[in-house]
């Protein structure tokens, strides 16, 4: 996402729309201005019957922005009013396209009927309320959201020279907080990539706080430095959890807490006072996740390619998840791979046990396949945004748990206990062990229907038999023909007369006969029975006391049905929030099987093992592939080729720092790419595509491969690269892994040339890190010669009639050539174009021994004739060197040029 501030109004534009005069304004335009005044910086839907509409400069800005019409409607202070409208049950739509332009809406609904209204006079108004404020980090709903993706708000604070990250997933209610140095907050905020971002306002001073923003991507929200005070956010804080101390979540720093005030008091102002169900911070350290800056993310298409899209990422070629939550969590996994190797022979050993276990396995992701988001739907019940298929999808999840845990149990080991993670995942969703739970699930069971809609109001979502009363108003209701017929039967037997019951919005339900026929209702006895109501030109219509009794009765029961309906939604609303911790621990448990369970499928169909990964400094692939790459070739029907990598930072097992040499094409930034990867998927927890892996715990990982330019920020290529080269310098430690492609590149051939020397020996003596350095600088091969722990690998390719051929192999060595000149002919480049080229490499390479001089260099040399038209003469060689250019008279010289022209051959 492009990074963008939410769009506020300059003053001028705030007084136009804002601080409107609202004498001599309608009542309602009153309680627009009102709404207006409180959200000056967000568009307001104003919710008028089945329509939100918008006025004044919101109007002018939102049919900008969906491609609506603008229209104007009545006059204030003697100027048209601007006005733009959407449909209410079309709003999510609409949102939608506001949200991603960046726009924030406020949404201020009809907080009563208008019959409610009415009661209080013929000339009241329905009261409305802005009841939520919709930004990028705060949706719930589902057709805002990507199913499979986190959609995270952030907020950043930064006290002591400390900085800290607190972020929420308001569709889930996870949250989380750690602190971080300040030049780790770019690498702390992508790995998160959040939609909206929360920092107090004078951070934006700060050129490392700056930048980590705008890397990080999203919507960047400032926020009164104010609402960052530890003491006031610990305020906040506490009423956003509803507890009156903190001390039950860890030891929190000044900073996370400023963070998480942050986020306390845009969720209070933009929630309209109703309460998520959070759970409490879970807090991390920078130390418990590997750092992986925003530029190697992006090079590495770990969640997403370089295009923005999923397809072509690490995670689209892994994930076989069957469930939103699952996809979620495996996303979360790759953003931010551990460096406890405990914590991920936990998660690989969940993995190698459904691997073992494929029929369990099958029946298992077949479960899941009804689970649906228990998560998000808790969330939205909790925010009042929830419906009746959100409650059916906690009942249908808890279901879904309770088989799961059936399934387990069954297994033929009982004596042999699922790993930790497994069991504990188990445990949640077993229903003996939450009692709570039980009971919410016995309760939705009995009185949840079968069809259930999306809005409470729409009713028709309790069982039949759960609540008497209801089933009593709701055979009145849905009968009301049949005892209407019934009643018409009689009264037509009783009096004689041929008549229709019939019904309308004005009288209710009346009888009805012709003018002809009417005249006996009018005498006695019948008139006792038959009240006159209306004369038409050819009808004539009556009512009965058991008639008005009966419409009343009829039209009472489908309020009372509506009602008792509501009631019933509420009182289930209010259980699921009583129950929420362990609803939120059950969907975490369901996500976590399913991550397993889908991680475990993709190793089985791709042929990946299990790595083991240590506190050493080793790297140790045998066979590895790249993932998406292998993927994609498949589906060509082409093989791909494994190749080994050995590396130690310690120099022992292997050498510290590789120098990768080939042809253009040959494979070397997919070879750089997959052991990266390689090290990503391990420390992730799930099992790598090769033969075999030791992986001594990366710290840091950094990728410069194929960087641009950046335009915005005045970076030509080249800069963007050194740049990039310099972060990687300063922050590499021992631990670190690095790929370097093409280093220098950009600049002039001995300048680039210096530069990848410079860059190559630093990384060995002064980081000391695992290291792989791709280049087209054959002379950084001597560097194995010169440096302890350098070794050359080279990708394979050879010459066959004329073509090359790439063979993708690596091995041990530098490439003899470049084969530039040949993958110019595989790429089309025209034929005389490639001849030229190759006629130059061969001058140059002749002249290999020293700089090529200026003037025999492709740029600044004529092309040579096909045939040469003259051979020079040794004599006329010698007699060019001795003239005295600088000595020489016009008259000496030109006699030089015409004993030069008799000594050419022929002459």
């Amino acid at each position: 996402m492009n990074v963008q501030a939410i769009p506020q109004l300059d003053s001028a534009s705030a007084t136009a729309s804002v601080a409107l005069e609202s004498a001599g304004a309608t009542p309602v335009m009153a309680q627009y201005f009102e709404a207006k005044a409180r959200q000056p910086d967000a568009l307001v839907f104003f919710r008028m019957g089945d329509f939100y509409e918008l006025f004044f400069d919101d109007a002018i800005k939102a049919a900008g922005a969906l491609g609506i019409a603008q229209t104007f409607r009545g006059n204030h202070n003697g100027q048209p009013i601007p006005m733009a409208g959407v449909p209410a049950h079309a709003a999510e739509a609409y949102l939608a396209k506001l949200i991603r332009a960046g726009f924030k809406v406020a949404v201020c609904e009809q907080m009563e009927d208008p019959a409610e209204a009415r009661k209080r006079g013929s000339k009241s108004i329905v009261r409305r309320d802005v009841v939520r404020i919709v930004t990028p980090g705060t949706l719930t709903e589902d057709g805002l959201l990507d199913a499979r993706g986190a959609n995270r708000l952030a907020a950043i604070a930064v006290r002591g020279g400390q900085a800290a990250v607190a972020s929420v997933e308001l569709s889930t209610g996870e949250v989380e907080c750690f602190t971080v140095a300040r030049d780790g907050l770019g690498s702390a905020l992508a790995a998160l990539q959040p939609s909206e971002t929360l920092c107090a306002d004078r951070l934006f001073a700060d050129e490392i706080v700056n930048a980590a923003l705008k890397a990080a991507g999203g919507v960047i929200q400032p926020m009164a430095s104010a609402l960052a005070e530890p003491s006031a956010s610990e305020a906040r804080v506490k009423r956003l959890y509803g507890v009156d101390t903190l001390d039950g979540f860890g030891a929190l720093t000044g900073a996370e807490i400023s963070a998480l005030g942050l986020i306390a008091a845009h969720l209070e102002v933009t929630q309209a006072g109703r309460l998520p169900a959070l759970s409490a911070p879970r807090r991390a350290a920078e130390a418990d996740v590997m750092a992986i800056d925003p530029a190697t993310r992006a090079s590495l298409e770990i969640e997403r390619t370089l295009s923005g899209g999923r397809d072509g990422s690490l995670l689209a070629a892994i994930d076989r998840t069957i469930t939103a939550p699952g996809a979620r969590l495996l996303s979360a996994r790759l953003a931010r791979p551990l460096l406890d190797p405990a914590a991920i022979d936990a998660r690989l050993d969940a993995v190698s046990w459904f691997v073992e276990r494929r029929p369990l396995r099958e029946e298992l992701r077949g479960a899941l396949k009804g689970a649906g988001d228990m998560a998000r739907a808790l969330s939205r019940l909790a925010l009042g945004r929830g419906g009746p298929r959100d409650l059916g999808c906690l009942r249908d999840g808890l279901k879904t748990g309770e088989a799961i845990a059936a399934m387990a149990l069954r297994q033929p080991e009982p004596l042999d206990p699922p790993p930790a993670e497994i069991e504990a995942a188990l445990l949640a969703l077993t229903p003996s062990t939450q009692p709570g739970l039980s009971t919410f699930l016995a309760m939705l069971e009995e009185g949840l229907g079968p069809e259930l809609p999306a809005q409470a109001r729409d009713g028709g979502f309790v069982a039949s038999g759960a609540k008497p009363e209801l089933d009593h108003v709701r055979q009145l209701r849905d009968d009301s023909r049949r005892v209407i017929i019934a009643l018409e039967t009689r009264l037509a037997a009783e009096s004689g007369v041929p008549l229709k019951i019939r019904h309308n919005a004005v009288l209710g339900y009346f009888v009805e006969t012709t003018a002809g026929k009417a005249d006996p209702l009018f005498q006695p006895p019948l008139n006792a029975t038959f009240i006159h109501r209306q004369t038409l030109a050819n009808q004539v219509r009556f009512t009965t006391v058991e008639l008005a009794d009966l419409d009343a009765r009829i039209a009472q029961a489908g309020e009372r049905a509506l009602a008792i309906e509501m009631a019933a939604f509420e009182a289930w609303r209010e259980e699921a929030r009583a129950v929420a911790q362990p609803l939120q621990a059950a969907a975490q448990a369901l996500a976590r099987l399913d991550v397993a369970a889908g991680l475990a499928e993709w190793a089985e169909d791709c042929a990946a093992v299990r790595p083991h990964v240590d506190r050493s400094t080793r790297f140790c692939a045998e066979g590895a592939r790249h993932p998406v790459v292998e993927a994609a070739v498949k589906r060509a029907g082409d093989p791909f080729t494994p190749n080994d990598c050995i590396l130690d930072a310690g120099g022992e097992a292997g050498p510290r720092l590789a120098i990768v040499t080939g042809p253009n094409m040959a494979g070397k930034s997919t070879f750089l790419r997959q052991n990266a990867l390689m090290a990503i998927l391990a420390q992730a927890g799930c099992f790598v595509p090769a033969r075999a892996l030791t992986l001594g715990v990366v710290d840091r990982l950094f990728s410069r491969v194929g960087a641009g330019d950046d335009l915005a920020r005045g970076r030509s290529t080249f800069m963007a690269e050194m740049v990039e080269t310099a972060a990687i310098l300063t922050q590499a430690t021992p631990r670190s892994f690095v790929i370097l492609d093409e280093i220098g590149r950009g600049t002039a051939t001995w300048d680039g040339l210096a530069i990848a020397w410079a860059t190559a020996e630093a990384l060995h003596d002064t980081n000391r890190c695992r290291g792989l350095f791709a280049t087209h600088y054959h002379e950084l091969a001597k560097l194995e010669e010169r440096l302890a722990h350098v070794a050359n690998l080279s990708l394979r390719a050879k010459e066959w009639n004329g073509d090359l051929v790439f063979l993708h192999e690596c091995g041990p060595g530098p490439a003899d050539r470049s084969y530039g000149v040949q993958v110019a002919k595989l790429a089309g480049v025209p034929a005389p174009v490639v001849a030229r080229a190759r006629e130059v490499l061969e001058r140059l390479e002749r002249d290999a021994e020293s700089p090529a001089r200026l003037d025999d260099l492709p740029l600044f040399a004529m092309a040579a004739p096909a045939t040469p038209a003259f051979a020079p003469s040794s004599g006329l060689d010698k007699a060019v060197e001795a003239l005295d250019l600088d000595g020489m008279s016009p008259r000496e010289a030109m006699e030089a040029l015409y004993r030069l022209k008799g000594m050419l051959p022929g002459r």
